[in-house]
């Protein structure tokens, strides 16, 4: 019996109370080389009890690099499961998005084979069966899904997050379900609308955040349910940093600016639905919210953080849509448990492949808010490999927002901390090294230092304007004095509609690379780089 009841209150169908079993006894169940679906996204809905039993078992037989699986997932999920799991070589492939030092660190040495993909389209092209064409069966071969609870027809009510379940579920003929009683049950707060292929894709018909359109439960064949174990493993989410100088800057710089639309209306006095991304510069923007002078805000988003409670308890936010309730173990989780029933109401979980979908994004007309790596002179923005070519994350659900919002805004430190330059590494520079977002998604550009209104602006304006109001100052007369050079060539030369000095546009990482430092001494190609 779990902390929050016992299994045979979560399971009401009778039929697949046949399928309890201990979780050891699933072990047998996974050959090497299997395709497998799992839930969760985030720290939060995802299954522990079966891959923590998994990795067990290969570390108590020397089992490591012997049995691989190739993992499908709706985006990050807890270390303790992943993570352990790339520490033991037990994994392959791994899509589409990964949070941890560990799985990182065997994707960039080339022992995990990541695939990138933005969220909203993973969803769907799991379901269209593009990453199992190649195998047997053309499905997922097992999966395993975290619920809160079973109907009495065998529909599944997930836990913390939705993710890609349904999708799991119309290509996986095998699963295993983890029914978790250490955490309470979800019921009732989730709606789910099972889309279907072209051509029969149905019109998606929210038009509020807190449009209810589907179903409280996920449909599903009671005969591909190969086992039943019970959980008693709470999600690990993550706390986030406190908000320090630099993500309070941004959110009044971001607050103000909200205030200047309200008052030239060109939004509403609620102003939009909002969508944050992940991490502790998001979840600052939403505190600096808590105590901005909006009310009855909205929020349509993939990851619901701690500091969507302070929204809520602030008495600005009225209901939040979102893909995960990601909140943090010690704090956010016990906060929402304590006030679960205000909470409740206000809240709905919705599968990815809808929280994240460009249509109702653009419906809506949400104020799309994320975090790069970096950003360049003119707009293009780098979210996922540093130098080019080490992956962090994964792009995540940022490129379903950013191309569909009413408002697209990145907002980012102007320098990162480095070891190696008091300053840090500078965060706007003359062309990213690698780019997962145009020049066209942007509006907004915002950091520490300022705001850059990108809208209705050439890319020579938009670069004196980055330039301008979001460089740090260490570096304002180096990004001035090549962005000058540049513009002078490239005009002159009669191709000057974007500048770039293809021979030195990389010299600030460059240097950065060989010395540790992105101060060049000048632009000139000729001159070594700074030592």
């Amino acid at each position: 019996m779990g902390m929050y009841g016992t299994l045979e209150d979560r399971v009401r169908c009778p039929f697949l109370m046949n399928k309890v079993m201990k979780v050891e006894d699933t072990i047998d169940m996974f050959k090497d080389g299997m395709n497998l679906g799992w839930s969760g996204f985030t720290p939060a809905g995802y299954p522990k009890a079966v891959p923590i039993a998994l990795a067990e078992h290969v570390e108590k037989n020397n089992l490591q690099g012997k049995l691989k699986f190739n993992l499908f997932i709706g985006a990050s999920v807890g270390a303790e499961t992943e993570g352990r799991w790339a520490d033991n070589d037990m994994i392959d492939r791994r899509w589409p998005y990964q949070t941890g030092k560990n799985i990182a660190k065997a994707i960039n040495e080339g022992r995990i084979r990541m695939g990138d993909k933005h969220l909203s389209l993973f969803a769907q092209d799991l379901a269209y069966g593009f990453y199992t064409k190649d195998s047997k069966s053309g499905k997922l071969d097992l999966a395993i899904i975290e619920v809160s609870a079973v109907t009495e027809d065998g529909c599944l009510v997930p836990s913390a997050s939705v993710g890609v379940i349904p999708e799991i579920i119309q290509t996986c003929d095998n699963i295993i379900l983890e029914v978790n009683t250490a955490m309470p049950s979800y019921e009732g707060m989730h709606d789910i609308m099972v889309l279907h292929a072209p051509p029969h894709r149905e019109i998606i018909g929210i038009t509020k955040a807190n449009s209810r359109i589907g179903m409280p439960c996920i449909p599903c064949d009671p005969s591909k349910i190969v086992a039943i174990v019970e959980s008693e493993h709470t999600d690990k989410g993550r706390a986030l940093a406190d908000p320090d100088e630099g993500s309070v800057a941004i959110a009044n710089y971001l607050l103000d600016f909200f205030k200047n639309e309200v008052k030239h209306h060109r939004l509403p006095e609620n102003l939009l639905p909002l969508q944050s991304g992940v991490g502790s510069i998001a979840n600052a923007v939403v505190g600096g919210l808590a105590d901005g002078p909006f009310y009855n805000l909205s929020v349509y988003t993939e990851v619901l953080q701690d500091g969507m409670l302070d929204l809520f308890d602030s008495g600005r936010l009225d209901y939040a849509s979102s893909c995960s309730l990601s909140l943090s173990q010690d704090h956010g989780m016990p906060r929402f448990i304590e006030r679960r029933e205000f909470y409740q109401d206000k809240i709905i979980l919705r599968p990815l492949s809808i929280s994240n979908n460009p249509e109702v994004a653009r419906r809506l007309g949400v104020i799309a808010m994320n975090t790069p790596i970096e950003i360049d002179m003119y707009g293009h923005a780098n979210s996922t490999l540093i130098s080019g070519t080490r992956i962090v994350n994964g792009i995540g659900g940022s490129g379903d927002f950013l191309r569909s919002g009413f408002l697209k805004i990145m907002h980012t430190p102007s320098v990162r901390p480095s070891k190696t330059d008091p300053t840090g590494i500078c965060c706007v520079v003359p062309h990213a090294q690698h780019i997962d977002h145009t020049e066209h998604d942007l509006d907004v550009v915002v950091t520490e230092q300022g705001l850059a209104d990108l809208r209705g602006l050439a890319p020579r304006d938009r670069a004196h304007c980055i330039i301008n109001n979001c460089v740090h100052p260490d570096y304002k007369d180096i990004m001035n004095e090549y962005f000058d050079m540049a513009e002078k060539d490239c005009i002159r030369r009669g191709v000057g509609h974007e500048p770039q000095l293809w021979d030195r546009v990389f010299k600030m990482q460059l240097n950065l690379a060989q010395n540790g430092t992105m101060k060049i001494k000048n632009w000139d190609m000729k001159v070594d780089l700074c030592e």
